[in-house]
């Protein structure tokens, strides 16, 4: 394009700017709905009720996620607690001691439904190893094009296009879903790295580094070895990693990005756009970039508490916080509260745990120390200035961007990390959506304007 028609290309943005500015005002005057109907009608905001709790929409056995104890009909809040397939999540990360990586296993307790057995395991790992590659073809023609900060977009893009090279892309039998959804478990930590060295290269003239995983190794090892320059890993770091995926691979059929699975699926369409619907949901800062957010506001905290020590001043400091006074101004500290859990969340229990490990291991038990006084100071102080009854604990999300950074993961792969974890997941339900349900999932909408007469164009103001 010549430079005289880049410049007209501008001018005419800029006169489209005006254009779009104007509609928008149009818009913002047209779309306001009285907050008060809400409540007339009686809606479920974002399918919960007025306590929080969410709306019963269906029906699973893939997991459970637990928070209160029903006592005399009332419900008390207890210790949270995770399950996957009736196991529990703490339970199954205790039996891995003695071995070395687990989540693989938890994979297979998730689709399958129990825990495999030695043999069971063997062949699930073989089957995992053939579908653990992408052709050059596809890396260089999809994962190479277009390339952009934001790999849950390249994610998307490329589990659309695998549509493409599947010969059987339409058919939902139980069998075909299967085999999908064994590719996409092991497809995507491939995707996700790739597509961040083709970032690095081609936005930030970084040496452009493909590295094919290695038969025999887990998904977290072979994550990190396709990562990293020089391939190298301490197998605590490994392990940390494994834990990480273990505690994100599932988490009820409610979360925003398993339910827009059981939405999507419903409509009978394919497994492509299904996993490309739940990874656009994750995307969300609301759900799967939490952690992101967490880590942002330690690098603020860090830099405006002198003191990491003094609980005195990290107080204050988080007040400002709560006051919108500092840090993003959203009053809100991330990583604090969760939509189920009260008491506390499992997950974070378990990897505060070895997050702390691996802070010994890395010289950063300073941080490490910073987070936990965070996390002991946050809870009532939000409780107070929000005037709660509810118990505020941390979530999964306070610990995970810490862990991931001490991992030497890049904060674009942050969100991917939680989308590999969670694929499992989502394909166990889209299976479950698929064998059990025949209905399309259709929630209504209140219409709540007015019905007008048509008026003639040249009748309207």
């Amino acid at each position: 394009m010549s430079e005289k028609n880049e410049m007209l290309v501008v001018e005419d943005l800029g006169a489209i700017k005006k254009d779009v500015d104007l509609l928008e005002k149009e818009l913002l005057n047209n779309h306001h709905i009285d907050q008060n109907l809400y409540i007339e009608y009686d809606v479920k905001r974002g399918l919960r009720d007025s306590a929080g709790k969410g709306v019963l929409t269906g029906l699973t056995e893939i997991s459970d996620v637990c928070a209160y104890d029903l006592v005399n009909g009332r419900t008390i809040p207890a210790e949270g607690s995770l399950y996957y397939q009736g196991v529990n999540v703490v339970d199954l990360v205790a039996g891995l001691k003695g071995r070395r990586f687990g989540f693989e296993e938890a994979s297979y307790l998730l689709m399958f439904g129990k825990l495999p057995n030695k043999e069971q395991l063997d062949r699930y790992l073989k089957v995992c190893e053939e579908f653990q590659t992408l052709s050059g073809r596809f890396v260089r023609d999809v994962v190479m094009k277009a390339s952009n900060a934001n790999i849950m977009n390249a994610m998307q893009r490329c589990v659309l296009t695998l549509y493409t090279y599947d010969d059987l892309p339409d058919d939902i039998t139980s069998q075909n879903v299967l085999r999908q959804s064994l590719e996409l478990i092991n497809k995507l930590p491939l995707i996700a790295v790739y597509s961040y060295h083709s970032y690095m290269h081609f936005r930030k003239d970084a040496t452009l580094m493909i590295r094919n995983p290695k038969r025999g190794l887990s998904m977290a090892e072979n994550i990190l070895l396709m990562l990293r320059d020089d391939g190298q890993y301490t197998e605590l770091e490994a392990k940390v990693l494994d834990i990480a995926l273990v505690l994100h691979a599932e988490h009820g059929g409610g979360n925003n990005s398993t339910f827009t699975t059981h939405v999507v699926t419903s409509s009978g369409t394919d497994t492509y756009s299904s996993m490309a619907a739940s990874i656009g949901s994750l995307k969300g800062p609301r759900h799967g970039g939490a952690n992101l957010k967490v880590q942002n506001m330690f690098t603020d905290i860090k830099a405006n508490i002198k003191d990491w020590t003094n609980e005195k001043e990290i107080e204050d400091y988080l007040i400002k916080i709560l006051d919108k006074k500092a840090f993003d101004r959203s009053g809100l500290i991330y990583g604090m509260g969760h939509a189920v859990y009260t008491l506390s969340d499992p997950r974070e229990i378990i990897l505060k745990d070895f997050a702390k490990k691996l802070a010994e291991e890395k010289g950063m038990m300073e941080e490490f120390a910073l987070y936990e006084a965070v996390e002991n100071v946050a809870g009532r102080l939000i409780m107070e200035r929000r005037k709660l009854f509810k118990n505020v604990c941390a979530n999964v999300d306070f610990y995970s961007g810490f862990v991931y950074s001490m991992l030497r993961i890049p904060e674009e792969l942050f969100t991917p990390i939680f989308a590999i974890a969670r694929t499992p997941g989502w394909c166990a339900h889209r299976l479950e959506e698929l064998i059990n349900a025949n209905k399309i999932i259709r929630p209504a909408y209140k219409y709540v304007g007015e019905h007008i007469d048509y008026q003639a164009m040249e009748d309207r103001k």
